[in-house]
């Protein structure tokens, strides 16, 4: 590739070049317009050796000063070494071309590295950019610019069009949109006004709102996001930790073939030192083992990038890694599997019809702020009339008695569970297949009909239970604290292979330990909970997934892996993204460790010259940078 041509790649990528970068670019095209020139002039003029040195010096003058600054400070065998020793032997036995072109060609793979890994990094920066610089702080009626970290909870903020967030809060005042995909991986503005929680590292889109804190900045979504991103990097997988361990191995075997190359055929042969020294020199070359180096980690780092940009925090790449081998995923349900939100899902009156009764619950409910309370008032639907219900008790325990107006007739009605109905001798008559929280209504001792009440299964999980079921995961088992007859009849909605339910945090510590035993060897089991009483069971696991981002503190601390949004098919794009990196790792080391011994054979037995060790290294490096690159550029598939 011309260097005119590495440019316009560079510049249609659509990023913009760092100054290092830049300053290379140039040094590479004044190292390539000697070298043309030295070609040119090659066995023509004296002076054409000048325009070689030119070359080199313009290409890789650098690359010499970091060898023996490296060795100064006690790293001997790294590819500045290698890359001197090798190039000096050429020029000493005459090759100078071949010299040129390694430093040129090397540094052009230097130069591709870079520009990946700043394309890698830039997907992490982009979320670390969520950082807020500043809160608008109203105190005593005064609005000051103050640092996040100076506001207190409970405090007052404005925030204006086109701001970041600063503190997680509730909109006290204004409505607005809020822009999320930073946090969350969706495009969508998400619509806020009073009463809405917002969360810190989002940006304000278009209204003024005026937000009470309800964290400190330490304690905020956007502080425990950035300090994931910013620890992701020190949990390595093994396959990286392998490749470190491999190169500082593997780089002082070959220093020493190289060198038992140069010397020992030509003392016991006799003559023939600059052919053995320039065997050596390619051995040097194609030696280097940048391609391993730079393009594993460059994968994981890639795949961790990909997931953030999908709404995906992974605290390592090893857990990549893990999750790759993922073939078991044992979930919580409420919160998790359901949304936590009650909804009237059967009205079944004995006489007349279902509205009747559902207006009859909507009274004797008035007065209550209980989440079933609330679900039937909004199933209901109409506005109630307050003077149509006296004398309202609730008992403890059992449910609400209350004096409701019928036409113009006053009934003592009732509102509770089975122990209330007992209590006041009504005889009941429900479907024991009915599943949920059912609430019966009597008058007097006459039974009047019931309302059940469930969790509702959320919009995505059919389609991640689907997902997961492509992926290969075989075993998807649910743990609940909810009875178990409501926990088997979700289960066998959603087509799961095992449900265990009534089950304290400590349970479902033991029933995760239970499969662990069972599940196969190499392969992981992931939970995936939401809540506090999660947290042990999520530590528990090989992988603890966090649903929600703004969820519990301890479930996020205790988790592996945290989805920024309440979306159980993130968990297939999880899968998807740690594949795909680990496949794309197992390509790099294939090809680098096959295409390297193959050359270095040639190269030792005189097949292969140094240009072939040049496509050896920098070849070899480029195509698997390249290649690491496509970790970038997951999408999600729709399932």
């Amino acid at each position: 590739m011309e260097l005119s041509q590495l440019v316009c790649v560079l510049e249609r990528s659509g990023e913009i070049m760092t100054k290092k970068q830049k300053i290379m670019v140039f040094r590479l095209s004044v190292s390539g317009v000697f070298f043309a020139g030295a070609l040119i002039l090659e066995g023509k003029s004296f002076y054409a050796w000048i325009l070689f040195l030119l070359a080199y010096g313009a290409a890789g003058y650098d690359i010499p000063i970091k060898a023996c600054r490296n060795i100064a400070g006690g790293q001997v065998f790294d590819e500045n070494f290698l890359m001197t020793i090798a190039t000096l032997g050429a020029i000493v036995v005459g090759s100078l071309e071949e010299a040129v072109a390694v430093m040129l060609f090397y540094q052009v793979g230097e130069l591709f590295s870079d520009y990946a890994v700043n394309k890698s990094r830039k997907s992490i920066k982009d979320l670390m950019d969520i950082n807020p610089e500043y809160a608008n702080r109203i105190r005593d009626g005064i609005e000051e610019q103050v640092d996040p970290y100076e506001v207190e909870l409970g405090e007052r903020i404005v925030i204006r069009p086109g701001e970041k967030v600063p503190l997680d809060g509730v909109v006290l005042k204004g409505n607005s949109s809020l822009d999320t995909k930073a946090l969350t991986g969706e495009s969508m503005p998400v619509e806020v006004e009073t009463g809405s929680r917002v969360v810190s590292g989002s940006i304000n889109l278009s209204g003024v709102l005026e937000v009470e804190t309800t964290s400190l900045f330490d304690d905020s979504t956007v502080a425990k996001i950035l300090e994931l991103v910013e620890n992701a990097s020190s949990r390595k997988a093994k396959a990286e930790t392998f490749i470190t361990r491999f190169a500082r191995v593997y780089t002082p075997i070959v220093v020493a073939f190289a060198l038992a190359l140069a010397i020992f055929p030509p003392f016991f042969q006799g003559g023939g030192w600059g052919v053995w020294i320039y065997r050596a020199c390619s051995f040097l070359v194609v030696s280097c083992p940048c391609a391993l180096v730079i393009s594993v980690p460059l994968s994981f780092f890639g795949g961790l990038g990909a997931a953030s940009r999908n709404g995906i925090l992974l605290k390592g790449s090893n857990y990549l890694e893990a999750v790759a081998n993922l073939d078991t995923v044992v979930f919580d349900k409420t919160g998790t599997l359901t949304t936590g939100r009650f909804e009237v899902t059967d009205v079944a009156p004995v006489h007349g019809d279902r509205e009747d009764l559902l207006k009859l619950a909507a009274l004797l409910e008035y007065h209550s702020n209980h989440p079933i309370a609330l679900s039937i008032k909004e199933a209901y639907g109409k506005a109630i009339h307050v003077e149509q219900v006296d004398q309202v008790e609730e008992v403890s325990g059992y449910g609400i008695h209350a004096k409701v107006r019928i036409g113009e007739e006053w009934h003592d009605l009732s509102i509770g569970n089975r122990k209330l109905m007992e209590r006041q001798q009504v005889k009941i008559d429900v479907p024991s297949e009915i599943v949920g929280t059912t609430l019966y209504l009597a008058d007097k001792r006459e039974y009047l009909g019931s309302v059940v009440i469930s969790d509702t299964i959320r919009r995505d999980v059919p389609g991640a239970i689907e997902g997961l079921r492509s992926q290969g995961v075989k075993n998807l088992v649910m743990l609940t604290g909810d009875k178990e007859e409501v926990g088997k009849a979700v289960g066998e909605r959603l087509g799961l292979d095992q449900v265990y339910g009534s089950l304290l945090p400590g349970d479902k510590v033991f029933w995760v330990e239970e499969l662990l035993k069972k599940k196969s060897f190499g392969k992981t089991l992931a939970f995936v909970g939401d809540g506090i009483n999660d947290a042990p069971v999520l530590a528990r696991a090989d992988i603890g997934i966090a649903m929600g981002g703004i969820g519990s503190d301890a479930a996020v601390e205790a988790a592996d892996v945290v989805i920024m949004e309440d979306e159980p098919s993130k968990i297939v794009d999880t899968i998807q993204i740690a594949r795909k990196t680990m496949r794309i790792v197992r390509q790099n080391i294939v090809f680098a460790i096959g295409v390297k011994v193959l050359v270095l054979v040639l190269v030792a037995f005189g097949y292969a010259s140094m240009w072939a060790a040049v496509f050896g290294d920098v070849g070899v490096s480029v195509l698997a940078i390249i290649n690491a690159m496509r970790t970038l550029a997951y999408k999600h598939e729709s399932q």
